[in-house]
């Protein structure tokens, strides 16, 4: 099957990972995405480890199922030459900057002028309309700016640290997709298409401040200060056992009820009134999950697991980057798998998201050589989407 987006033409002009990823998300189900780089290719294509230069491991995760055409934009042709292809597209992707696009004369006006129908979407750091709109954007830029470091320091030993992911990328990306998808509906109720801003910043404030506004959310505050006890227990953590770590969350009135007694303490949660509600449970929340890692030290890994699943307590084993690869859940549903790449050879991929009854997606064509389709689509930019064999999504 081709895909649920079978049909939907993307124009991508992005690189690096939040964008890739947003455009790749849109290949996985489907979609053709053709990917325009500069004449040396995307950043990434050396980032990571490479059998061949330009095919990083970094790259091949987030540019699978598109074909790629290398054009160098700061030539005078080059305009012309993605006009010619947007003229095709239902989708315009770029997460260079405004003001560099417009000088390039690639604008959403310029865009819309030869295909008024497009969906124009610009992903940017911050919001154009504000103060930041001009400073560049990094994962790393945002998670400061977002606060994201200074809670890691609140549960740690101070030093305000980035999670190690690029996770606004990822977030913002996946964000872009869903605006892409909605962006897309209103085209095929309406015909008509819409510049669409997707900023890094304002995606990610709620994702950090949904749980951590508190009781700042309301006027006047009905407490000093932001943030979520139970995010921000020191001791929420992986707990220690007699041989490793296991991580378990004990949240509800039986979940508390069903740990104590597993620690011979059946009654404890009609003696201790820290215990009575899930709000004095939050409020008292790290001396609770202190006691809880003291318990747990007692008793094996293996012992742990097999317990509190008995008594339907959330719990799994802590992963290494090594051993989730081979996660028997993973390994059961088929996630990860081998696939042969035409010029990088044996690799392994990771599925795409979701599972379909009935329109799902086509095995992933793995990621594109630098240029790799110049030739079917430069010569006649025109006929470019003919290769997917379908008439637009509008």
């Amino acid at each position: 099957m081709p895909g649920p987006l079978q049909g939907l033409k993307v124009l991508d002009l992005t690189s690096v990972l939040m964008g890739p990823f947003a455009t790749q998300v849109l290949g996985d189900l489907g979609a053709d995405v053709i990917k325009v780089e500069p004449p040396e290719g995307d950043s990434v294509r050396y980032l990571g480890p490479a059998r061949h230069r330009g095919m990083a491991a970094n790259f091949l995760h987030v540019n699978r199922n598109k074909r790629s055409v290398s054009i160098d934009l700061k030539k005078p042709q080059a305009r012309q030459a993605v006009l010619d292809l947007a003229r095709g597209a239902d989708v315009f992707v770029s997460n260079v900057r405004p003001a560099a696009m417009a000088r390039l004369g690639l604008d959403y006006a310029a865009v819309a002028e030869v295909n008024p129908a497009i969906i124009y979407v610009s992903l940017v750091g911050y919001g154009q309309q504000g103060p930041y709109a001009a400073r560049a954007a990094y994962d790393d830029m945002i998670q400061a700016v977002c606060a994201i470091p200074t809670l890691i320091a609140k549960v740690g030993d101070g030093v305000p640290r980035y999670v190690p992911l690029a996770i606004v990328d990822r977030i913002v990306g996946q964000a872009a997709a869903t605006a892409i998808l909605a962006a897309t509906i209103h085209l095929m109720k309406t015909g008509r298409g819409q510049a669409v801003e997707i900023p890094m910043f304002e995606t990610m404030v709620p994702y950090v401040m949904s749980e951590h506004m508190s009781g700042l959310s309301y006027v006047p505050p009905l407490e000093e200060g932001a943030g979520y006890k139970r995010l921000l227990a020191p001791s929420r953590q992986a707990y220690a056992t007699l041989d490793g770590f296991v991580c378990t969350v004990v949240y509800t009135d039986r979940q508390w009820a069903s740990f104590f007694a597993l620690i011979g303490q059946p009654d404890r949660c009609k003696t201790d009134p820290r215990l009575a509600t899930i709000t004095e449970r939050t409020r008292h929340i790290d001396d609770l999950y202190i006691e809880v890692g003291q318990a747990l030290k007692q008793q094996t890994t293996e012992y742990w697991l097999g317990k509190l699943s008995e008594a339907d307590i959330p719990v799994m084993p802590l992963h290494t980057l090594e051993s989730l690869i081979d996660d028997p859940h993973l390994d059961a549903v088929g996630f990860f798998k081998r696939v042969d790449h035409p010029t990088e050879g044996t690799m392994i991929e990771m599925s795409p998201m979701g599972r379909w009854s009935d329109s799902f997606p086509a095995p992933p064509v793995p990621a594109a050589t630098l240029g790799q389709h110049n030739d079917e689509i430069l010569k006649d930019p025109a006929r470019a989407w003919v290769a997917s064999g379908d008439s637009g999504a509008a």
